[in-house]
């Protein structure tokens, strides 16, 4: 028998899974070759170690293995936002700067308290404190848009009144040829200014 196949052969015989007749040549080659037989106890002896093993592990160890295993920090499940953030990166920053323009936009409605007025032909409007008054017998050509005030309309505007997070007041002298808008909510005011930008890209 050569020296390979009885080291191949070793394992098995540990293991107890070689015929009678393959153990017989087994011996009969150990007792040949001192070189194997060296080398069948040395396997031997690691193998008889590695059995007694886990019969001398204190019951300690296995305490100590369980702590471990126990201590050791579960993965945190995600939130199903999360996930839905991660799959849908684009609508996630969508969403992100809406709600950043509409708090800014919110924020802009409520503490911008300066009356502003626009309009073309302001050379008739009277001004006194907040409040915005069209003269009676005056004429106001064009769009008016008053912002943060009181309007009083006496005379004649020819064009759309808007009057944003004030009052509009109309005498029976009064005469608009166009659409009186009031703006009172945040929300409208929001539209409001959209829709001009968009109004200015248009005729640009």
């Amino acid at each position: 028998m050569e020296c390979k196949t009885a080291v191949s052969l070793m394992h098995d015989y540990l293991d107890d899974d070689l015929s009678k007749e393959q153990r017989l040549l087994l011996k009969a080659h150990l007792l040949s070759c001192p070189n194997c037989r060296m080398d069948f106890k040395e396997l031997e002896q690691t193998d008889m170690m590695l059995y007694s093993l886990p019969h001398n592990i204190p019951s300690a160890s296995y305490e100590l293995t369980d702590r471990i295993m126990n201590n050791i920090p579960q993965r945190k499940k995600q939130k199903v936002w999360v996930k839905w953030m991660k799959v849908h990166p684009a609508a996630t920053a969508a969403a992100v700067f809406l709600i950043i323009m509409l708090f800014s936009a919110f924020n802009i409605f409520n503490q911008d308290n300066q009356l502003v007025i626009q309009g073309n032909d302001l050379d008739e409007v009277v001004i006194n404190g907040n409040t915005v008054i069209i003269p009676e017998g005056t004429t106001i050509s064009g769009d008016l848009t008053v912002e943060n005030g009181k309007t009083e309309v006496f005379g004649y505007v020819q064009g759309n009144l808007t009057v944003i997070d004030g009052s509009v007041y109309k005498a029976s002298t009064a005469h608009i040829s166009g659409e009186v808008k009031s703006v009172d909510r945040a929300l409208d005011w929001i539209w409001y200014k959209i829709s001009n930008v968009f109004s200015e890209v248009v005729y640009r």
